[in-house]
Parts: structure tokens; sequence; C-alpha cells
């Protein structure tokens, strides 16, 4: 198992780092759409939609038709809805619950789910265009938040975040994810060759009190982020979203922290 995860995370890395340094926009937006009809398949297969094949192809074609406008007022209204559906209506689930599965209100919510997935594909494009290393830079914080709450959860973690949902997470991990975030990123900012990255941006714009300000809520969404797809897959009955990403899962099991976040970081670039 070890080894199919390693083999498999190299595999992804190399292609992450092809596709970012590739200076083919066209390579990237195609590889960004395979990835994108993945996750969407992903999406509906866990709110056990009987068409999930159709419900990806057309949620793809919306993600294409978005990519070739490039309307950047479109896509800004897109990351504020996406937001506002984190704020208002996915991250009360993680206390109220989820519907049930037949009800209307679970299509209802596989449909804004599924904006939410739509944004960040779209964000993950408005981020490459800023620079490859730019977008590194934002999923690197939520990559630091993952690694530094597994190491701190393993070794304090006591209090339960969310029991029902994800057992495995404490307060101790999402504390420990937050404070490596601050630490190595803030250290980030010191090196000059990183100046272009979004640490390095936020801090010049807004000083330290920002940067703390900027990371905390980037941190807090990647949490939320994971814990709803968790939520998700509990109520299905399943251990991934999919199988596609051998010895990792699927690939909403790799990007769910990301699915909040990258729109919530190109509005904070674009506005502060």
């Amino acid at each position: 198992m070890l080894r199919t995860r390693v083999i498999t995370a190299v595999v992804l890395l190399a292609v992450l780092l092809s596709v970012l340094y590739s200076k083919s926009f066209l390579f990237f937006a195609l590889v960004t759409a395979a990835f994108f009809a993945a996750a969407s398949w992903e999406s509906f297969r866990l709110f056990h939609n009987r068409q999930p094949v159709i419900g990806a192809a057309i949620w793809t074609g919306v993600f294409l038709y978005l990519l070739y406008t490039g309307n950047a007022d479109s896509a800004r209204l897109l990351f504020m809805l996406s937001a506002a559906i984190w704020l208002v209506r996915l991250i009360p689930s993680l206390k109220f619950g989820l519907p049930p599965m037949e009800a209307l209100g679970n299509r209802l919510l596989n449909g804004i789910y599924g904006i939410t997935i739509l944004a960040s594909f779209i964000a993950i494009t408005v981020l490459f265009q800023q620079s490859p290393l730019y977008l590194l830079s934002v999923m690197a914080l939520v990559w630091i938040a993952d690694i530094g709450a597994y190491f701190a959860g393993k070794a304090f973690g006591k209090r339960k975040l969310a029991p029902s949902i994800s057992p495995g997470k404490s307060w101790e991990g999402a504390i420990g994810g937050w404070i490596a975030v601050l630490v190595i990123a803030g250290a980030s900012t010191l090196h000059p060759s990183l100046e272009g990255t979004f640490a390095a941006q936020i801090l010049a714009r807004w000083g330290w009190p920002g940067f703390i300000v900027v990371m905390t809520v980037i941190v807090a969404f990647s949490v939320v982020g994971d814990l709803f797809e968790s939520q998700l897959k509990r109520r299905a009955g399943m251990k991934d979203s999919s199988n596609l990403l051998p010895g990792h899962g699927g690939v909403l099991d790799r990007i769910d922290a990301l699915i909040p976040t990258l729109p919530i970081a190109v509005l904070f670039g674009s506005w502060l």
C-alpha cells in the first residue's frame, strides 16, 4: 500500500510540475479540465446521482465555456458566490447534518457543491495566470496546514474536532496546522526569491496583522473543506470518493481542502 501511494504521489507531482511549467496554457487547461471532470463525477457519486457521467459532462462543458470566455467579472462573482455558499450552507451542515439521499434538498446540495468545485477550478486557472509560483504558493498553504495538523494531532490530539464526521481530527491538530502555516509561510516571505508568492504579497500589502488574518481564514476554510467531503463520504458509506488515484482514493480526496480556499485566495489577492 505504501509503495502504491508513493508511486502515485511521484506521478502526480511529475504531472503537476510538467503542467505548471510547460508554458502552454492550452495544455494546462486540458489537464485541469480532465481533473475537473473526474472531481465532478466523484461528487455526483457521493450524492448517489443516477447519472454521474452525464452530470460530470455537463459541468465540464460549463467549465470549458467559462475558461474560453475568460470574463473576469463573471469569475469574481463566481468566487464570491462560492464563499457565500460555504458560509451560509455548507459549513452549517457540519453542525446540522445533511439531507436524506432521496430528498430534494440532496439534489439541490449536489448542485450547490458543484458550484464550489467549479469555482475552485476556475480559481486554479486565475492563480496560474498570475504565475505558476503564485498558484503553488497558495496550494502549499493548504498542504502545510494538512501536514502540520497530522503531526500535531498525533503528538497532542485529545479534543475531537468533529467526532461524528472525522474522528481522527482534533482541535490540537487544527491549531498545529495553523501554527505551521504562520511559521513556514512567514519565514518564506523573508527570502527575496519568493517575493512573488501569495504569502509575500499579502504581507507586503497588509503587514503582519493582515497576514495573520488571511492565513487564519485560509487554514479555517481548508479544514471545513476537508470535513465536508468526509461528511459526504460517511453519509454515502464510501471510504474514498473513488479509486482513480491508487493508494490515495479519488481526486476529491486530494483537493477537498482546496475547494473552498482557492476562490478565497483569489478574492484576497485581488482585493487586498
